[in-house]
């Protein structure tokens, strides 16, 4: 059976297509009666408006904007790639990416507040977790702007919604992963962060620490280094800990700076015996880590498939359409050298 048209809802609802042409786009000039008989039509058909044909009459495009942190985050220039490489793949939407410095609160909060409302429909944003961030984005919501958070959530402020993993579950996992390749050698295990300040560190460390003192008691979790996601403060900062804590048995890097836990353990690995490293994101770095044993697991989120979930979840925002409560969640996929894809 094909799909009513609104020719069919012109027909039932007796009113011409011009009619419904300015009921479906919201003009003045129709009484009200006339709007009730034209939704009744429709509820009767079944007739589910099209978005896109409807944006094309309009000759409208969603207007969506995602700031990003700057900086060698490899994981965030890949975003950054699949918006660019990508920004034509989404039909009537026009796609613009800013940067920001990471983990700058204040740096973003100027950012957010200074998006024109009349030239942006939908910000998605890697949030950090600061009292101007959530008050940015409350007054972007108060001017019409749909927002949702990207990677790092911000589920206290006025976003609409979420898309990325549960990294709760993420620490866990690791937890789960790093135990194991440490079985039968006790000793201590180095958290490594971007800061602790992101949310998403948090709550990383939070699942590691919840596991790894229920199930593998025998290793001891140091307090975490705090990175800033730059290789050379890891690298200079995971070296020091490993000269003065020789025990060591695991590594977990929970943010970026994973080229700096390589460059660290290049220093220390004649000296020391190799601890198990699981750390986060297959780049091209970590690739070539797992491949020459210098890594042992890596936790990834897909680029691609978080793009794509943020501009669907923003589109829908601004038109109206309802979001299911699990679409901006992607899955958590764990890599080891033997299956690469």
């Amino acid at each position: 059976m094909s799909r009513p048209t609104i020719h069919d809802v012109a027909r039932v609802a007796g009113v011409s297509l011009s009619t419904i042409d300015r009921v479906l786009n919201g003009r003045s000039g129709v009484r009200s009666v006339t709007q009730q008989r034209v939704a009744d039509a429709m509820r009767e058909l079944g007739y589910e408006r099209n978005a896109a044909a409807a944006n094309l009459a309009r000759r409208r495009q969603d207007r969506l904007l995602f700031i990003l942190p700057a900086g060698t985050n490899s994981f965030m220039r890949g975003l950054e790639r699949e918006l660019t490489q990508r920004a034509d793949a989404w039909q009537f939407t026009s796609i613009s990416v800013r940067t920001v410095p990471a983990f700058d609160d204040a740096a973003l909060a100027e950012a957010l507040q200074a998006v024109d409302a009349d030239k942006t429909d939908g910000v998605a944003v890697v949030a950090t977790d600061s009292a101007v961030v959530r008050a940015a984005l409350a007054e972007l919501r108060n001017r019409g702007v749909a927002v949702v958070t990207l990677v790092f959530d911000l589920p206290s402020s006025r976003r609409q919604h979420f898309v990325g993993i549960d990294n709760v579950q993420a620490g866990r996992t690791a937890a789960s992963l790093l135990g194991r390749f440490c079985r039968g050698r006790p000793g201590q295990i180095v958290i490594v962060a971007g800061s602790m300040l992101v949310r998403d560190h948090a709550e990383r460390r939070l699942g590691f620490e919840q596991v790894l003192r229920a199930e593998f008691p025998e290793q001891q979790v140091l307090p975490p280094l705090e990175g800033l996601d730059d290789q050379d403060i890891v690298a200079a900062e995971l070296e020091a800990v490993l000269r003065a804590n020789p025990d060591v048995t695991g590594i977990y890097s929970l943010g970026a700076g994973t080229r700096g836990v390589a460059r660290a353990l290049a220093v220390s690995g004649a000296a020391l015996p190799r601890p198990s490293v699981v750390v986060h994101e297959l780049t091209a770095h970590s690739r070539q880590a797992l491949l020459d044993g210098s890594f042992d697991a890596v936790i990834h989120q897909d680029p691609a498939r978080e793009i794509a979930a943020a501009v669907s979840v923003l589109q829908s925002l601004v038109q109206g359409r309802p979001v299911e409560p699990d679409a901006g969640r992607i899955s958590i996929e764990v890599f080891l050298r033997d299956n690469l894809p």
